[in-house]
C-alpha cells in the first residue's frame, strides 16, 4: 500500500482528518449534520431578518403599524367593529387582515411587534451575559469573602419570586421619573425593562460560570501562570475564558427565548410596552379581548411567537450538542 493510499484510508474514517481541524471546525461539522438544528438556525435567521427588514417591508407593503384604516375607510369594520370580510379581514390589500375596533394592519404590526420584542430581548440577553460572566468569573477565580457574597446574592436571585416583583415593581421604578398625570415615554419603559430583567436573569449564568472557574483555576496551566507571574486580569483573559466560551454561548443561545417570552408577558399584563407601540406582548394582550369573535387576530402573533421560541430551544440544543459532544443523549 502506497503513502497516498495510506493516508486516503486512515482519513476515511475521520479520525486523522480530526486531528487537523481546530475545535470551532469539529463544531460547525458537528452542528451541519444535525438537520433540526439547520432549520432552527434557518427559522431564527429568517425572523431576524424580517425584524430588521420591518420598515422597509412595510414601506414596500404600502402601510404601516399605527394607521386606522378601518377607522378611515368606510365598509372594512361592521357596526360591531369586527373585520367584515371573513377571516379577520384578509384580503389582497390586507394580507393577515385588521384587528377589530380599530382596523390596522395585522401584517405590519406584527412586522413592527417581532422587530421591538427581538432588540429588547437581544438587550437583554447581551447585558445578562456580561454580568453573569463578569461575577461568575470573578467569584470563582478570587474565592474567599468574595464568593461568598456573591454566592448569597446569587442564592436570593434565584429564590426570589422574579415575575411577581416584575409586576409590582415596574409600576414603582416608572412612576419615580414620571407623574401620574403624564403619559409614560416608551423609551423610559423600555430603560425600565432591560434594567429590571438583567438585574434578576444574570445569576443562573454566574453560577454556572462560578461552577467551572472553581475547577479550572486549580487546573495545571493556571498553576504554571500563576508561578510565571502572570496578573489575575492575564490569568482571566488568557487562560480561564478561552475554556468557557462554550457554555456562555449555550447559555446565550437559552436565555434570548427566555427573554422574549418574559418580555411579551409582562407587555401582556400590562406592565411593560403598551398599546399602540407594536410588541408581541400587547399584540397578543388585545388579541385576547376579541379571541371568541375573531382568532384570526390571535393565530399569527400566536403562531408566530411559538415557532420563533420553538426553534431558538431547538438551535440551542444543537450548539450545546456541537460544542460539547459529551452532553448528546
Amino acid at each position: 500500500m502506497t503513502d497516498e493510499t495510506e493516508k486516503k484510508s486512515i482519513t476515511s474514517d475521520g479520525s486523522k482528518g480530526n486531528e487537523s481541524r481546530s475545535p470551532g471546525q469539529l463544531a460547525w461539522r458537528r452542528f451541519k449534520r444535525d438537520r433540526t438544528g439547520v432549520i432552527s438556525a434557518i427559522i431564527v435567521i429568517f425572523f431576524f431578518v424580517i425584524a430588521l427588514a420591518a420598515p422597509l417591508i412595510a414601506k414596500l407593503y404600502g402601510k404601516d403599524p399605527y394607521t386606522t384604516y378601518g377607522l378611515n375607510t368606510p365598509g372594512l369594520l361592521g357596526d360591531n367593529g369586527f373585520p367584515v370580510k371573513p377571516n379577520g379581514g384578509m384580503s389582497p390589500d390586507f394580507w393577515f387582515g385588521i384587528d377589530p375596533q380599530l382596523g390596522r394592519d395585522v401584517f405590519t404590526f406584527l412586522l413592527y411587534a417581532i422587530r421591538n420584542s427581538l432588540l429588547i430581548s437581544i438587550a437583554i440577553t447581551l447585558f445578562v451575559v456580561i454580568f453573569g460572566v463578569v461575577i461568575g468569573v470573578t467569584a470563582g477565580y478570587m474565592g474567599g469573602k468574595t464568593d461568598w457574597f456573591f454566592g448569597r446574592v446569587i442564592d436570593i436571585l434565584l429564590a426570589f419570586p422574579q415575575q411577581l416583583f416584575f409586576v409590582a415593581f415596574t409600576p414603582v421604578v416608572v412612576s419615580l421619573f414620571v407623574p401620574d398625570n403624564e403619559n409614560t415615554p416608551t423609551w423610559l419603559v423600555v430603560i425600565c425593562l432591560v434594567g429590571l430583567l438583567t438585574a434578576f436573569g444574570w445569576a443562573s449564568i454566574a453560577r454556572l460560570l462560578r461552577g467551572q472557574v472553581l475547577a479550572l483555576r486549580e487546573r495545571e496551566f493556571v498553576e504554571a501562570a500563576k508561578v510565571t507571574g502572570a496578573s489575575p486580569a492575564r490569568i482571566i483573559f488568557k487562560e480561564l475564558l478561552p475554556n468557557l466560551w462554550t457554555p456562555i454561548l449555550i447559555q446565550g443561545t437559552l436565555t434570548l427565548p427566555a427573554m422574549v417570552t418574559t418580555e411579551a408577558g409582562l407587555a401582556f399584563l400590562g406592565v411593560g410596552l403598551q398599546d399602540p407601540t407594536p410588541d408581541w406582548g400587547v399584540m397578543i394582550g388585545y388579541a385576547a379581548k376579541f379571541y371568541q369573535d375573531d382568532i384570526t387576530f390571535l393565530l399569527f402573533p400566536g403562531v408566530a411567537m411559538v415557532i420563533f421560541v420553538l426553534a431558538f430551544n431547538l438551535l440551542g440544543d444543537s450548539m450545546r450538542d456541537a460544542l460539547d459532544p459529551k452532553t448528546k443523549r
